[in-house]
């Protein structure tokens, strides 16, 4: 992506408002044009202005930020990243199925904050090894957890296609898979593409949650 990445920020706490806008205010590249305090303003903010990227809380009033994040990215109308204030939250692993690009937590250092809204912006998503493993292990394979999707889905993809969704879950970048697979990036890259477009994946986010779902990938595999 060129030129200004366009930003709604969505928090029902001005201070973090203000908070993030001074973060975001200070770059190039980057503008917010708007705000708003609660999911429904935040679903009618996003259709009416049509930003890069939406910066969303996910415990808000009216509408949460998982509902807003439905709808939000099934209109199309904008890329969503969701903000938590807890690493182990059901909020945050919610939204990732209703279509986020990934979640940061909002203690997370100004600079790993803008670079994750570039990476979404650009198309790629914020899979966070460490916090986004811990919420599959908790919320996929804990007890409660949701029965497993048919593993059937995965049929499509080649032995190395699998490969390369499993690393995918387990939190490598293209590069970090390149290495392990003694491939070159651009190979990565184009397995990547195909395993998305074969299983109708958005994003890796979406690839992590179905590794996870369909069992390809199970807590205590990492």
């Amino acid at each position: 992506m060129t030129g200004v990445i366009r930003v709604v920020l969505v928090d029902d706490q001005e201070l973090m408002r203000v908070g993030f806008r001074m973060v975001l205010g200070a770059q190039e590249d980057m503008e917010v044009v708007g705000e708003a305090g609660d999911g429904r303003a935040a679903v009618d903010l996003a259709a009416r202005l049509r930003p890069d990227v939406v910066l969303m809380d996910v415990r808000m009033p009216v509408l949460d930020g998982v509902e807003a994040t439905r709808a939000i990215t099934a209109a199309g109308t904008a890329k969503v990243l969701v903000m938590t204030t807890f690493d182990l939250d059901e909020y945050a692993l919610s939204a990732l199925r209703c279509g986020a690009s990934g979640f940061l937590l909002k203690d997370t250092p100004p600079a790993h904050l803008v670079d994750a809204l570039r990476s979404v912006a650009s198309g790629d998503a914020v899979v966070s090894p460490s916090v986004t493993r811990r919420l599959l292990d908790r919320f996929l394979g804990g007890p409660g957890a949701g029965e497993l999707r048919d593993a059937a889905v995965l049929d499509a993809l080649t032995e190395r296609e699998r490969e390369v969704l499993v690393l995918i879950a387990q939190g490598l970048s293209n590069s970090e898979i390149a290495g392990k697979l003694f491939l070159s990036e651009a190979t990565v890259k184009t397995h990547v593409g195909r395993v998305l477009s074969k299983l109708d994946l958005r994003d890796r986010v979406q690839a992590v949650v179905l590794a996870y779902e369909t069992g390809l990938v199970r807590p205590g595999d990492l």
